[in-house]
C-alpha cells in the first residue's frame, strides 16, 4: 500500500513538473518571437508554484491518480500577447506548438535512453531507473497530444484556428466547460493506443502497462 502510494506521489510529481516545462516553453517561444508577457508577468520561469492551477494541476491530476488508476493534468496558461509577436501570420501556432514540442522531446530523450540504454545493458528493464522513466516518456506522449487535440483551449485548437478561419463553434467551446469535457473524452477513447504507438517508436519496446 505505502509503495502504491508513493508510486503514484512520484507520477503526480512528473505530471506537474511536465505541464510546467510546456507552460515555460510557451512563454519562452513567445518572448523570442517578440512578446515579453510572460516574462514581465514572472511566469517565464520552471518554478512550479508560478504555474499551479487549481484545478488541471492539483485537483483533477491527484483524483484521477487515487481514485481512477489514470492521469491527465495542465498548468495554468502562460498570458502571452499574440500582437507583440513579430510573425502575425504563423506566430500564434509557433507558441502554440512550442508547449507540446517540449513535452515530446522531454519524451525522445529519455526514451532515448531507455532504448540504448537497454541495449547496452546499462539499464536493466526491471529496475526501479527504468521503470521510472518509463513513465517519464509516457506521461510527456500523452501529455503532448491532449494539448494537442483541436478543442479549445488546447494548443491544437489555436494551431486550427491559424490554419483555418475562426469558427462560432470553436468561439463557443472555448467560452465554455464543453471544450475541455469533450477533450476528455476524446482522450480517454483515443490516447493510450496512440501513446503506446509512440512509445514504442521511440524505445522500440512496448510500454510496460502497470497497475497503480
Amino acid at each position: 500500500m505505502e509503495a502504491t502510494i508513493l508510486f503514484k506521489l512520484f507520477l503526480y510529481i512528473v505530471v506537474v513538473f511536465s505541464a510546467v516545462f510546456h507552460e515555460y516553453f510557451h512563454g519562452w517561444t513567445a518572448n523570442e518571437l517578440g512578446d515579453p508577457t510572460a516574462k514581465y508577468s514572472g511566469r517565464l520561469t520552471l518554478n512550479p508554484l508560478k504555474h499551479l492551477d487549481p484545478i488541471g494541476t492539483v485537483f483533477l491530476p491527484l483524483f484521477l491518480l487515487f481514485f481512477m488508476g489514470s492521469f491527465i493534468g495542465w498548468a495554468k496558461p502562460v498570458p502571452y500577447n499574440p500582437y507583440n509577436l513579430r510573425d502575425q501570420r504563423w506566430g500564434s501556432s509557433k507558441v502554440a506548438i512550442s508547449g507540446p514540442g517540449a513535452n515530446f522531446l522531454i519524451a525522445l530523450f529519455f526514451g532515448l535512453i531507455l532504448r540504448f540504454g537497454a541495449m547496452c545493458g546499462l539499464l536493466i528493464p526491471a529496475s526501479f531507473l527504468y521503470i521510472a522513466l518509463t513513465w517519464v516518456v509516457y506521461v510527456n506522449i500523452i501529455l503532448g497530444l491532449f494539448n494537442l487535440i483541436p478543442i479549445p483551449p488546447l494548443d491544437g485548437s489555436k494551431i486550427l484556428m491559424d490554419i483555418f478561419p475562426q469558427t462560432k463553434v470553436m468561439h463557443f467551446l472555448g467560452a465554455s466547460f464543453i471544450g475541455i469535457f469533450l477533450a476528455l473524452i476524446l482522450a480517454i477513447m483515443f490516447l493510450p493506443f496512440i501513446s503506446n504507438l509512440l512509445y514504442y517508436f521511440i524505445v522500440n519496446s512496448p510500454f510496460p502497462q502497470l497497475a497503480f
